[in-house]
């Protein structure tokens, strides 16, 4: 060998061994690494006793001044009312510690809830980030990291929370390059994270187990949210939204949601591995949701790898005027789910400023999915709004099995438009179909699908009224004896390819019918 490239080589090797041990530091932040604090040298006990906020909030201004770095908590328990961010700092949780929210007392008080002339349009939860745990506000390249863990012992989950209370863990406004990973929340208030303006956004590998919802996207550009599992019983987990709080109209767009899990087990029963599944009025909620606030729209948005258990299904919703396009959602296992297994709906709430007009829901495809034991009331529905049509839907590659025990009353329903009410499956009441409720929609395809009931179901498998152009092929839909497979209504352009048990063809009108 050549001795001149020797020196090379062994520069080589050092380097490729040393730099992922330096990215390890960097991510492990142990003591006495270059850039990275301890809060305890700012006065923070750690006992989970005294109020350790205002000695965090110091730290935070001591690396902001320094130009930026890591503020590192040792294991312990970190007492905590309102913590504010700055800019160019991560915060890192290791094994054993904990952020632990402070319940609101004589002396100890969250920041209150800002002023915001827009707050008419949207729940008070989305016009306010000041009044909680860990608060943002105008910050970049900030990241709350570790295996250690949020706890919002003394956060409530109300919408409307007292004078002194909290109610969100993590609360974002109008920032840029912020990521969370690895930390875990339990029990986060009526907010896991509400991020609201927030651009460059990646959220991975956590584990939520909450009260409320786990995980808010609103008005948010290019995010990614990798790896997550959150647990929700009693609201959404994973929930992209487009509200009016920042008194503009922003769109959430340019985001990708892959290899997650949501689930509605008992909160806490997720994180210490008991995935309790006890009886709740309304069923879990859980589930991956576009809405219900959709001022601005949701655009370019692609879901994947997703499992949903025990929890409520997919749901795309656009009520208050928004554009909700170019949406791709594929690979989903689903089971035991408490409503609609797909939801898709546009409405007219018009909850914003005079003038808002109906939104569009179109483009969407949704492909490989499979559901097991799904709840016998609800149909999946896909339903727009008398002269707004929901537009270019696929349904590719699903296989969807229902309980059944559906009666011939629930077949002879017709359930009510409802236009400008809150969306949700539940709306329409029984379905007076087994497998698709699909009315006011243009453009609709159904292919390699089988749909079917554990059980003997009454109702035909699919409902349709005011459709235009609608194709199956392939699909396979079982239906009891002397059940029709479709009962339709002003109905065009229906067209039928290797659909079992019907003949190949296309109706070109039906005014009313069964099949």
């Amino acid at each position: 060998m050549n001795s001149k490239l020797i020196p090379s080589l062994l520069s080589a090797v050092v380097f490729s061994i040393l730099a992922p041990l330096a990215a390890f530091a960097a991510d492990a932040a142990p003591p006495g690494v270059a850039g990275v604090w301890d809060v305890r040298d700012f006065g923070a006990k750690g006992d989970g006793k005294v109020l350790d906020s205002a000695a965090i909030d110091k730290a935070i201004d001591a690396v902001a001044a320094a130009g930026g770095g890591t503020l590192r908590f040792p294991a312990g328990t970190y007492l905590c009312v309102s913590v504010h961010l700055k800019s160019n700092i991560a915060l890192y949780l290791d094994h054993g510690a904990t952020l632990l929210a402070a319940a609101a007392s004589e002396g100890v008080a969250f920041d209150p809830p800002e002023d915001n002339p827009a707050s008419a349009y949207q729940d008070f939860g989305h016009s306010h980030w000041h009044n909680s745990l860990l608060v943002g506000e105008n910050v970049e390249n900030v990241s709350i990291l570790g295996p250690g863990m949020i706890w919002g012992k003394g956060l409530t989950n109300s919408d409307k929370p007292k004078a002194g209370q909290g109610n969100k863990s993590i609360a974002l406004k109008l920032c840029r390059n912020i990521v969370i990973r690895d930390i875990s929340i339990l029990h986060g208030g009526h907010f896991g994270i509400l991020a609201t303006g927030v651009d460059n956004f990646t959220v991975d590998n956590l584990k939520i187990d909450t009260n409320r919802d786990g995980i808010d996207i609103d008005c948010c550009r290019n995010v990614r949210v990798a790896n997550c599992s959150v647990n929700s019983p009693a609201d959404d987990g994973i929930c992209l939204k487009a509200c009016y709080g920042l008194g503009f109209l922003r769109d959430t767009e340019n985001v990708t949601i892959t290899n997650c899990q949501v689930s509605g087990y008992d909160e806490g029963s997720f994180l210490d591995g008991t995935f309790k599944r006890g009886e709740k009025r309304r069923g879990p909620t859980g589930r991956i949701k576009f809405g219900t606030e959709s001022n601005g729209g949701f655009k370019n948005i692609t879901v994947t790898n997703c499992v949903f258990d025990h929890c409520r299904g997919l749901a795309l919703e656009t009520v208050d005027g928004g554009l909700l396009e170019d949406v791709t959602i594929s690979n989903l296992t689903m089971r035991d789910i408490v409503n609609s297994p797909i939801f898709l709906r546009l409405g007219n709430r018009a909850r914003g400023p005079e003038g808002t007009p109906v939104g569009r829901l179109r483009r969407v495809i949704i492909s490989n999915v499979v559901v097991s034991n799904a709840d016998p009331r609800y149909a999946s529905i896909i339903s727009g709004i008398p002269g707004h049509p929901i537009e270019d839907v696929r349904l590719d590659n699903i296989k969807i099995l229902y309980q059944g025990g559906g009666t011939k009353e629930q077949a002879a329903l017709d359930p009510p438009e409802d236009e400008t009410k809150y969306p949700e499956p539940s709306m329409f009441g029984e379905t007076p179909a087994y497998g698709f409720l699909v009315r006011h929609v243009k453009g609709i395809q159904f292919s390699n699908m089988e749909i079917g009931t554990i059980k003997d179901d009454q109702r035909p498998a699919f409902w349709m009224n005011d459709v235009k152009d609608a194709e199956f092929t392939h699909v396979k839909a079982g239906h009891a004896a002397d059940v029709p497979t479709f009962q339709v209504k002003d109905v065009e352009g229906l067209v039928f390819d290797h659909f079992r048990g019907l003949p190949d063809g296309v109706k070109d009108k039906v005014e009313e019918g069964k099949f």
